[in-house]
């Protein structure tokens, strides 16, 4: 058993050994990033349906740039613009400042300071905050420099500083160049974030006698700060004073948002004449047919879940995989899998692009309700089929077998997922299915197993080094107690 408690000390000391989820925002952008770039000129007459494909952050649009120059192409300073804007958009930040970087190096034709405020919010997310402060005070003598001023205060909001944010908010008050929403909204923001949201309304307050209007987001942050204190009496009177004002244009974010804090007050009465209020501003908005259908779902009311998807396709005619995501996990939590399995098939029948995050949900769901075993059979249908699951679905039915003791087939299928790996670089296993299976493996003597099994984790792309080095100690810590000799097999002691 030393072998076994040595495994766990080494692992516990491996802090960054978490599952890393793509958002779906994330995954969404670069499926749409994707459609684009097929369906406009397949033969990259088009600039940005050369980039988009580059969906690994890590890969340089440098080159693709200068080629489209030494091709004699024609470049606009608006369709830089937009690819800049869409690549941050969808988090590509480096790539996004490298296309500003260009623009800025070639000098095409002239910047704008929104373009250098734009880089400096780049330099800040990528680089850091040194480089970031170091580029302000290069371009400080631009023209309308406030936009400068309050790219940098974004920066030092990103990463919670407080003080700085504040000392940096104050020197733009004094030079007047506090003078939008935006900044307020920044200090506001940077409050929420920190833990000391009983000082956003008091900001609100300040930016109100300064003469500065509140904008819809400005509001709505004021609206969370009391909610996240459970004060839902004040929550609506700021609610009523935004409806009150004529410049804003109420949506269906502030209601979904409003609706959500009675939902987890258990104040379901006045959630239902949001989530009504809510519904009267959708529109054709996708996004918020989703926000409706997971909110009804909380609520537990299965007509108005059906009846709000029934509508969404209606108006909103093509639905994407995002869509099918929430509804599936709406089936799923009112315990309707017949209709969800159904569902599955009517993406599968339409999708154009085989998105595994579909399938999980239900996968997940199986699991969640101790149908494992119906959950693999699903799983090894689709790669039946010919589509090669991603490391986190395998990943998913182990956790599962885990659940139910069953430490053979978790060990099983935590091969699976290691076997394809390359599927999903930003995968990793939790540490709750891999620190038991070692411990399953050592306790019944499974050493050579073992060994191979750290092996393949130690290969797995997203692992730090810190990680590694805790593989490869467990594996000496073995080797040296006798347990495992060095050509991987079981030690006879």
């Amino acid at each position: 058993m030393a072998a076994a408690l040595a495994m766990f000390k080494i692992l516990s000391r491996s802090s960054n050994f978490e599952r890393t989820v793509r958002t779906e925002t994330d995954s969404f952008c670069s499926l749409v990033l994707r459609l684009y770039s097929t369906r406009r000129n397949c033969n990259r007459r088009n600039l940005f349906a050369r980039i988009s494909p580059l969906g690994d952050p890590e890969l340089s649009v440098v080159q693709i740039l200068d080629q489209w120059i030494e091709e004699g192409r024609k470049i606009k300073d608006f369709e830089l613009r937009r690819i800049v804007r869409d690549l941050r958009s969808c988090r590509r930040y480096g790539q996004a400042l490298e296309v500003s970087e260009w623009m800025s190096s070639k000098g095409l034709f002239p910047l704008t300071t929104r373009d250098f405020a734009v880089q400096l919010d780049l330099i800040g997310r990528v680089r850091g905050l040194d480089s970031a402060e170091k580029y302000f005070s290069s371009v400080s003598n631009q023209e309308e420099i406030g936009k400068l001023y309050g790219a940098l205060l974004n920066c030092y909001v990103r990463e919670g500083l407080v003080d700085k944010s504040l000392t940096h908010m104050q020197e733009m008050k004094q030079m007047g160049f506090a003078s939008t929403p935006l900044n307020y909204n920044d200090i506001m923001c940077l409050y929420l974030n920190t833990g000391h949201v009983d000082k956003v309304p008091n900001v609100l307050s300040e930016m109100k006698e300064n003469g500065v209007l509140p904008d819809n987001f400005s509001y709505r942050i004021c609206i969370n700060s009391y909610g996240a204190r459970s004060d839902l009496i004040t929550m609506e009177k700021v609610l009523k004073e935004m409806e009150s004002q004529s410049h804003i244009s109420m949506d269906w974010t502030t209601y979904s948002m409003v609706a959500n804090f009675f939902i987890k007050a258990s104040m379901h009465e006045e959630a239902l004449n949001y989530l009504r209020k809510c519904e009267d501003k959708v529109d054709r908005d996708a996004l918020g047919f989703n926000h409706l259908i997971s909110l009804y779902t909380s609520l537990g009311h299965n007509d108005e879940v059906m009846r709000l998807w029934a509508l969404q396709k209606e108006k909103c005619k093509k639905q994407v995989n995002r869509d099918y995501i929430t509804m599936l996990g709406s089936l799923v939590k009112l315990e309707r899998l017949e209709e969800a399995e159904n569902l599955l098939k009517e993406w599968e029948s339409s999708c154009q692009c085989y998105d595994f995050r579909v399938p999980n949900v239900l996968l997940i769901g199986y699991s969640q309700k101790g149908l494992i075993e119906r959950a693999e059979k699903m799983l090894r249908s689709i790669a039946r089929e010919g589509r090669i699951p991603p490391p986190n679905s395998w990943a998913i039915i182990a956790a599962g077998y885990l659940e139910k003791q069953n430490l053979e087939k978790a060990f099983k299928c935590m091969n699976e997922a290691l076997a394809v790996k390359e599927q999903n670089n930003g995968w990793r296993p939790k540490p709750s299915v891999v620190s038991s299976i070692l411990r399953w493996l050592s306790e019944n003597g499974r050493y050579g197993e073992l060994k191979e099994f750290l092996s393949s984790l130690k290969t797995v792309p997203s692992m730090d080094g810190k990680l590694h080095n805790a593989l490869d100690e467990l594996v000496e810590t073995l080797e040296n107690d006798g347990e495992i000799a060095m050509t991987g097999e079981l030690q006879v002691r």
